[in-house]
């Protein structure tokens, strides 16, 4: 096990189980995750090896014994028949027939109907009689002459989830990992393996949780196909129910006038709808209302009294178009059926997850280790719900108040359900709040913008808040910076952009140490080829694409005939084909009859010292005949950690991570455009500062000698 797999099993004993483990009991048995992980939980919950594959045997033997296959309903209605009762794992829905004044059960594999349900099971399982449930029950049969009487009665039976949870030991444990390792952990718990995704990455997957932390949450994503949208819903909770965004009635959803039951929203913590968008679509003009009404005021109503419920509501669809087509040519709601693309339901959403940033599911995304068993986690989202965490934020920032107050409660929510996912022990400090706020308002900017876009009656709101030192800082979307010649649009045909110039920037910012970095709304200097180059300090965000080394350092080298490049970890196989895209842009920009030569200063690998030798002589030697010299130096003092690039043509290029911007590839084998084109690379969070020198080429020729003569190669 991993150090994280140990300190979990360590703390978490009998909570947890090795996620890997629901592959190896399913089979073909079609049931949610949570059904699985129930049973895992009970025979399973150890780091015993022994134990772990006794306990998979017990629980293939329980689903083959117990759990109903469709294509074996009637061999299981004759055992039933045979033994006069039998235990079933099934998919139990309850109604009342009027005519008998009696509770009827459906079994949704089993295929058998008006099966007797005494009242008090109803009573004390009331979902029962919203939806389909899974649960463990007894079923007997007793033949009656009488043809009205069913055979079949529900003797027992007890829905799938965990009995209790005591959440106070959970906040008090949370306090035994740090952030980066509780983070792991739910992305663990929710079946994701941690170091293929990077850290705003893990942000958003566990963005989509926020409904189940947080009563009266209205949450949109968008995005490609394949990213695992729905999977959260249909899932990770007994508490969350996903339809189709095109079954959906007012009875089933809010409340049938006939009988005054309520629908959805009285029972489940989480409706999500799936397949939401769709333009063809077309959704009932009273349903969309009710919605829009329910989402702002928590209640609803029919033409009888107004009624209440805390059900979150969840959105995903896919996207017809990518970011850029959509924000020059409409919207990023775009592909929302009419009714749904109307500025009253949007301006009600509390967040846009921004699906597009989400990686493509892919097997190598799955984790081995260990998580909650996600019904312990749900059982502890959902006492969350009754919590308000926001009011954290205070004692570090201030929001605009320029800031409407729906947009304020939306920033309010989200920040209260990430705080309560990451933090329920409340040991959060400033830079962690600050980042966490950073995307709560992102996450709600993206809607406001958008909302003033399709609706002019709404205005632009510029997105910011202010920290205990006075000071304001500005938030963006990943998107504005990316495509700040689209974002900023006026008319649908990609006119009247707004124009950004290098000077319009301000240069220098103050961070507090470990804060995140700020995000700057700007294009990188490679972007304004006409401009004469400029001083300046740029922030890069996490997760955004379109960056590469040619616009962010060609301009600047450009007639440069020496580049030196300085950065202690060009050690790993990675971080040495960094350098070898560097040069391969270095040979693309030059003119064929120029001369340029490049040095690399670095410290050595002392894991495989050799191995690292070899890989830099291979760029010396596939450098032969291009018209770029490359050289190399190792510093063996220890003390280099600067990391930036000069030339003799009178630049400094100060970086954060060196060479070292772009997230590494998921994808083990085939081809995928990321891993040719640094376009198409998604990048970590980084900034970089331009610096005019003067004495710039005795400069880089006295680090060249200097470090040739103290270090060889």
């Amino acid at each position: 096990m991993s150090d994280l797999d140990s300190k979990i099993n360590e703390h978490f004993a009998g909570f947890v189980v090795r996620k890997d483990l629901v592959k190896a009991v399913k089979g073909n048995a079609i049931v949610p995750t949570y059904v699985l992980e129930y049973l895992l939980g009970q025979y399973c919950a150890t780091d015993d090896e022994a134990s772990i594959q006794t306990g998979i045997e017990t629980v293939k033997d329980i689903l083959r014994k117990h759990y109903v296959h469709r294509s074996e309903a009637g061999l299981i209605q004759s055992t039933i028949r045979e033994r006069g009762r039998y235990k079933v794992i099934d998919q139990i829905s309850v109604s009342l027939n009027e005519k008998t004044d009696s509770y009827e059960a459906v079994f949704e594999n089993l295929g058998i109907k008006k099966v007797a349900v005494d009242s008090n099971t109803v009573k004390t399982h009331p979902k029962l009689l919203v939806t389909g449930v899974w649960c463990i029950a007894d079923v007997q049969y007793e033949f009656s002459e009488e043809a009205r009487v069913s055979p079949w009665i529900l003797e027992t039976i007890k829905p799938i989830q965990i009995a209790k949870v005591d959440y106070e030991q959970y906040r008090d444990l949370r306090r035994a990992f740090t952030t980066d390792e509780w983070i792991d952990l739910l992305m663990q718990s929710i079946g994701f393996r941690p170091e293929a995704f990077g850290r705003r990455s893990k942000l958003l997957q566990l963005l989509r949780l926020i409904p189940f932390v947080e009563r009266n949450y209205n949450l949109i994503e968008l995005g490609p196909k394949g990213t695992g949208k729905s999977h959260v819903y249909s899932e990770f909770s007994p508490h969350g129910q996903l339809i189709s965004g095109g079954e959906i009635t007012i009875p089933k959803l809010f409340v049938n006038n006939s009988n005054g039951r309520i629908g959805l929203v009285g029972y489940w913590d989480v409706v999500a709808f799936d397949e939401f968008a769709g333009r063809e679509k077309t959704a009932n003009k009273a349903l969309v209302d009710i919605m829009k009404n329910y989402m702002a005021n928590k209640t609803f109503s029919r033409g009888v009294n107004p009624m209440g419920a805390e059900a979150s509501f969840s959105f995903v669809g896919n996207t017809d178009h990518n970011v850029p087509y959509m924000l020059k040519n409409s919207d990023l709601f775009e592909a929302l059926p009419s009714q749904f693309h109307d500025s009253a339901f949007i301006d009600r959403l509390h967040a846009y997850l921004p699906g597009w940033e989400i990686d493509v599911i892919r097997g190598e995304m799955f984790t081995t280790g260990y998580g909650f068993i996600v019904d312990y986690l749900a059982e502890i989202l959902r006492h969350l719900r009754s919590e308000d965490f926001s009011n954290r934020v205070q004692h570090y920032f201030k929001i605009s108040e320029k800031i409407s107050e729906r947009d304020r409660t939306a920033i309010s929510k989200t920040m209260s359900g990430l705080l309560k996912l990451i933090f329920p022990d409340g040991s959060q400090t400033e830079a962690e709040v600050e980042e966490l706020l950073r995307l709560a308002m992102e996450s709600r900017k993206r809607v406001k913008d958008q909302l003033a876009r399709i609706d002019s009656t709404y205005p632009e709101v510029a997105f910011h808040y202010i920290g205990v030192d006075g000071v304001k800082r500005g938030v963006t979307t990943v998107e504005e910076e990316e495509y700040p010649q689209f974002y900023h649009t006026k008319g649908a045909d990609g006119g009247d952009a707004q124009e950004d110039t290098l000077l319009d920037v301000p240069h220098s910012i103050e961070r507090k140490e470990g804060a995140p970095p700020p995000v700057l709304v700007t294009a990188h200097p490679a972007a304004q080829s006409s401009i004469a180059l400029a001083e300046g300090h740029f922030v890069y965000a996490e997760n955004r694409k379109g960056v590469s080394y040619d616009k962010l350092f060609g301009p600047y080298v450009d007639g440069a005939s020496l580049v030196v490049v300085t950065d202690p970890y060009i050690r790993f196989f990675y971080q040495i084909r960094n350098m070898m895209e560097f040069v391969e842009m270095l040979v693309r920009r030059k003119r064929p009859e120029d001369q340029l030569r490049v040095h690399l200063v670095t410290a050595p690998d002392d894991g495989n010292l050799s191995r690292q030798r070899e890989l830099l002589d291979s760029i010396k030697a596939a450098c032969t005949g291009s018209g770029v010299e490359f050289s190399w130096a190792l510093d063996t003092s220890g003390t280099a950690h600067a990391r930036d690039i000069v030339t003799d043509g009178g630049w400094k290029i100060v970086l954060d991570r060196g060479l070292d911007i772009f997230q590494p590839p998921i994808k083990t084998e085939g081809f995928s455009l990321g891993d040719r084109l640094q376009d198409h690379r998604v990048i970590k969070g980084f900034y970089v500062t331009y610096v005019r020198v003067a004495g710039e080429r005795s400069t880089a020729i006295a680090l060249i000698s200097g470090d040739e003569a103290a270090h060889s190669t």
